[in-house]
């Protein structure tokens, strides 16, 4: 090889792949791509913890039968509130839950809501957001309904509006908080491995949030030389404008994510 000649990228399956959603999310990916044949670390960026006062989550669920649906902005939204349920509650049948995507929605049933009460995105959605859920929603009518959005500090509030324009009574419940995840010797190490190799690296983001985190942790890192994978094109813009030499998209699924990462060795 010439003193001029730059090495080969990394094929797809030797890239470790950095997961960087909150920490509870973040491990059954990680095992995931690992029983594929893949090469995957947790390295969560966004840190996630009970909401300042429980008390309003708690009189939800005392309650939930005065609620037209619920609506979980996340996987995260949903873990904390089911978090807070009182002993023996359970989920009203007749109660719709309305999730923007598949990870929401194995959550929820997970816990304990029906199939049957879950709205969510059609299958083939372009992408799995507000806007595709709320193209399953407006086939019902919620005039004068009273729907719950639960999520974390602050969000977007398209779908809400969108509710509302439809006639229904949005109220907000912030079911968790979010923060730049704690740093550890571990996660420093693999920052470190990233830093150093960034052809045999993916960062998989599933959150603008977790891009600015890492913007945070090393704010005069060059990432030209670096490949995110993110699963919005919202986060895939935002990995952009920090520097990361090539983004790639992906819906959040398992077979798309593994599909974009197979489509890098070639």
């Amino acid at each position: 090889m010439s003193a001029r000649a730059k090495p080969a990228a990394a094929p797809a399956l030797s890239r470790c792949v950095l997961v960087t959603r909150p920490a509870a999310q973040a491990e059954p990916w990680v095992q995931w791509l690992r029983a594929q044949g893949g090469r995957a670390n947790a390295l969560p960026l966004i840190g996630i913890a009970p909401p300042p006062d429980p008390a309003p989550v708690q009189a939800a669920w005392a309650g939930l039968h005065g609620w037209g649906a619920l609506v979980f902005v996340s996987p995260n939204a949903a873990e904390q509130f089911f978090a807070l349920r009182p002993e023996g509650a359970r989920w009203p049948s007749a109660l719709i839950a309305a999730s923007p995507g598949p990870g929401t929605s194995r959550i929820l049933r997970g816990l304990g809501v029906p199939a049957e009460a879950l709205i969510e995105p059609a299958a083939d959605s372009a992408q799995f957001d507000s806007e595709s859920l709320w193209l399953q929603m407006q086939r019902h009518d919620w005039r004068g309904q009273r729907v719950l959005v639960v999520r974390g500090e602050g969000g977007r509030d398209w779908l809400a509006q969108a509710l509302s324009d439809a006639g229904a009574q949005v109220d907000f419940i912030c079911a968790y908080q979010r923060s730049a995840a704690p740093r550890s010797p571990a996660s420093d190490a693999l920052l470190a491995a990233a830093l150093a190799a960034p052809a045999g690296h993916v960062w998989f983001f599933s959150s603008s949030e977790s891009v600015d985190h890492l913007l945070g942790w090393c704010p005069s890192a060059d990432w030209s030389g670096a490949t995110a994978l993110a699963t919005h094109p919202r986060i895939a813009e935002r990995a952009r404008r920090a520097g990361f030499g090539r983004v790639l998209e992906a819906q959040p699924t398992q077979a798309a994510v593994w599909a974009c990462l197979q489509s890098l060795a070639s």
